[in-house]
C-alpha cells in the first residue's frame, strides 16, 4: 500500500481566494495590514497579522503595510516604529514602502466633493446628542436630519468652511446619504469627515478635518488594489458600507477589494483591548508598554518569549468564523516548546535559604561539572563551585515535612543537582519562628561522577554556592486579570478585575556563570522555569524575567483528554 498523500492545510479564507482565482476575479493576491499607531502590537493584533501576511506568502503575493492615521489625537511616531519592529520581529515583511492612510486625504476629500455633487452627502449640523437620537435603535429605524436635504450649493460651501476651520468642533459632521430606515444601523448615513483641530505626526496643520475609518479604509484598500481586506469578525456588518463606499466611488478608484472577517482571538485572563492596556500605561499600573506582563509583543519579547513561539500559537488557533476563548496555557506551552530545545540550562536560587554543610572542610571548594543541556551535549558543559555553605530555595526545607514531601528536612536526604547527596540535621530560627539557616551532614562518598553517587534518593534540589554566587533580582509573574473575579457572575469594574498578585519580586543568587549574560538571553533556571535576562539589569544587579514555568498544564490536560 502506497503512502498517503498529505492533507492540504487551507481554511475558509483561502477557500474564498482559490474560488476568486479560478474565477479570474483577481489574478494576484495583495492583502494589508492596517494597525492604528495608537499603540503597540498585543498577542491580539498577532492573528491579523498571520491572517494577511501568511495568506499572502501562500498565494506567493504581497502583503502591505498601512497605518490607519485618521485620528491624531492617540497617534505617535513612536508607535508606527514599534509595530514595524513588532512586524520584522514576527519574521514578517511587508511590501515596500511603509504606507499611510494619510497618504490619501486628498483622495478622500475629492470623493467626498465628487460625492456632495452628486447627491451621495451632505453636512450635517445635529449635535452629536441629536445624531444619536436621530438614528434610532436596532429595532426602530431612525429618522432624516432636518439638513439632509440642504442644496448641493450649500454642502460645498459648508464643506469647505469646515475644511477651512470655520467651524467649531462638533458643530457639523459631513455624513454619506444612504437609509436612515435601514435595519444595518452601519447604513444609517454614516459620518465620512469629523472637525478636529489637532496636528497630525505626518502632515502638521494641513487638515483640520478628518475622514472616518469606514469612509477611509475601503478607500485605501482600493487605491492599493488590495485584493482580500482581511479583518475581525467586528466589521462583519460593516461589510455593506465597505461595499457602498468601493461601489459609489468606483470611477475614482482603481482596485475592487474583497472584505473577509474572521473570529478575534480571545485569551483566558488577558486584557485584549487597546484601550485598557492604555488605562494601565497612562495610569502607572504597570511600568510601560512593554511590562513583562503586558500582552504586547514588545513586553513578550521583553520576557523572553521568541517569534517561533508566537507564531506557533497563532497557527495553532488557525482562521475560524466563530468567535472562542482559547486558554492562556496553549501560549505557555508553545513558548515552552520553542525554548526547551534551545535554552541553556543554569541555577539560581529566588527565595534563599543557606545551608551549612558540618562536615565539610572549612576553606575546601570543588568545581564540578554540569552540562548545559541533558539533551544536547554539543553546547558543551560548565563548571560550578561546591563549599561548605550554600543556598537552596526556601520552600525545599519542611521543619515537620508533609506527607510525600522528598525534599529536604531534619532527618531527610535530597541530592544536590550535579554533587553532593546531603541530609538534614537541624535548624537556626529567628525570634519569629521563621527558619533562616539548616544544618546538614554531606555524604562525601556520594559526589556526582564518582562509584558513591550510585546511590539513589528521592529528591535532587538546585542550589548554589553562598561564597561564589552573584545576587540577583528575579521578577515573576501572574496574569494581570483576576480569574476568581472573571468567573463571578457579578459585573466590575476593569481595575477591579486586576490581579493584585501579578507581580513578585524575589531577590536571590545566581550561580556565576551567569555573569556574562546580555539582556534578551533566556534560561532554564533548573526547576524554576525560563528567564530571560531584562535591560533594567546593571551591573551590580542583574535581573531577570520569569518567562514561562516548567509545568505544562496544556499538555496535560490535552493527554487527560486523548487517554479518555
Amino acid at each position: 500500500m502506497g503512502m498517503e498523500a498529505p492533507v492540504k492545510k487551507t481554511n475558509f479564507i483561502w477557500d474564498f481566494i482559490d474560488e476568486d482565482l479560478e474565477t479570474g476575479r483577481c489574478q494576484q493576491v495583495l492583502t494589508r495590514f492596517p494597525p492604528e499607531p495608537n499603540g503597540y502590537l498585543h498577542i491580539g493584533h498577532c492573528k491579523a497579522v498571520a491572517a494577511n501576511f501568511v495568506t499572502a506568502e501562500h498565494y506567493g503575493g504581497k502583503c502591505n503595510l498601512r497605518f490607519d492615521d485618521t485620528n491624531p489625537e492617540k497617534e505617535e511616531t513612536e508607535y508606527v516604529d514599534g509595530i514595524q519592529e513588532d512586524i520584522r520581529w514576527l519574521g514578517f515583511r511587508w511590501n515596500e514602502p511603509v504606507r499611510f492612510a494619510s497618504e490619501y486625504y486628498q483622495s478622500c476629500y475629492d470623493i467626498a466633493v465628487d460625492w456632495i455633487r452628486r447627491g451621495l452627502a451632505y453636512v450635517d449640523s445635529l449635535t452629536p446628542e441629536e445624531v444619536r437620537e436621530y438614528r434610532g435603535t436596532l429595532t426602530e429605524p431612525g429618522k432624516n436630519s432636518p439638513y439632509r436635504d440642504r442644496t448641493v450649493a450649500e454642502n460645498l460651501r459648508l464643506f469647505e468652511e469646515m475644511k477651512a476651520g470655520r467651524h467649531e468642533e462638533g458643530s457639523m459632521i459631513l455624513r454619506m446619504k444612504i437609509d436612515m430606515a435601514s435595519p444595518n444601523m452601519n447604513m444609517r448615513d454614516p459620518a465620512m469627515y469629523r472637525i478636529l483641530f489637532r496636528e497630525h505626526h505626518r502632515t502638521g496643520k494641513q487638515w483640520c478635518i478628518y475622514p472616518m475609518y469606514d469612509y477611509s479604509h475601503p478607500i485605501g484598500d482600493a487605491i492599493e488594489g488590495i485584493t482580500h481586506s482581511l479583518c475581525s469578525l467586528e466589521y462583519e456588518d460593516h461589510r455593506v458600507l465597505y461595499n457602498w463606499v468601493v461601489e459609489h466611488a468606483k470611477d475614482m478608484l482603481p482596485g475592487r477589494p474583497r472584505q473577509i472577517e474572521f473570529s478575534r482571538l480571545n485569551i483566558t485572563r488577558t486584557v485584549m483591548s487597546k484601550r485598557y492596556l492604555r488605562m494601565l500605561v497612562e495610569k502607572g499600573i504597570v511600568a510601560g508598554w512593554d511590562d513583562p506582563r503586558m500582552p504586547t509583543l514588545c513586553a513578550m519579547r521583553r520576557r523572553g518569549y521568541t517569534p517561533e513561539a508566537v507564531r506557533d500559537f497563532i497557527d495553532r488557533i488557525g482562521l475560524a468564523k466563530a468567535d472562542s476563548e482559547v486558554d492562556f496555557a496553549l501560549l505557555e506551552h508553545c513558548v515552552r516548546n520553542s525554548l526547551s530545545e534551545t535554552a541553556p540550562r543554569a541555577m539560581a536560587v529566588l527565595r534563599p535559604l543557606k545551608v551549612v554543610l558540618l562536615n565539610w572542610p572549612e576553606g575546601k571548594t570543588d568545581e564540578l561539572p554540569v552540562e548545559n543541556h541533558p539533551g544536547h551535549p554539543e553546547m558543551g558543559e560548565r563548571t560550578v563551585t561546591f563549599g561548605r555553605e550554600l543556598y537552596i530555595e526556601r520552600e525545599d526545607f519542611m521543619e515537620v515535612p508533609a506527607r510525600k514531601y522528598f525534599r529536604l528536612f531534619p532527618g531527610g536526604e535530597v541530592r544536590l543537582k550535579g554533587a553532593y547527596i546531603i541530609k538534614g540535621e537541624s535548624c537556626e530560627k529567628d525570634e519569629n519562628g521563621n527558619v533562616t539557616c539548616v544544618h546538614c551532614s554531606v555524604d562525601l562518598a556520594s559526589r556526582n561522577g564518582s562509584a558513591g553517587a550510585l546511590r539513589k534518593v528521592k529528591g535532587t534540589l538546585h542550589w548554589v554556592s553562598a561564597a561564589e554566587s552573584l545576587p540577583m533580582e528575579a521578577r515573576v509573574f501572574e496574569p494581570l486579570l483576576d480569574e476568581q473575579i472573571l468567573e463571578g457572575e457579578e459585573r466590575r469594574d476593569f481595575l477591579e478585575m486586576l490581579n493584585p498578585n501579578s507581580l513578585e519580586v524575589c531577590h536571590g543568587f545566581m550561580e556565576k556563570s551567569l555573569a556574562s549574560a546580555k539582556a534578551g538571553d533566556t534560561y532554564q533556571f533548573l526547576r524554576m522555569g525560563y528567564f530571560c535576562k531584562d535591560k533594567d539589569s546593571t551591573a551590580d544587579l542583574p535581573v531577570f524575567n520569569h518567562t514561562v514555568s516548567l509545568r505544562d498544564t496544556f499538555s496535560k490536560v490535552m493527554k487527560g483528554s486523548n487517554d479518555d
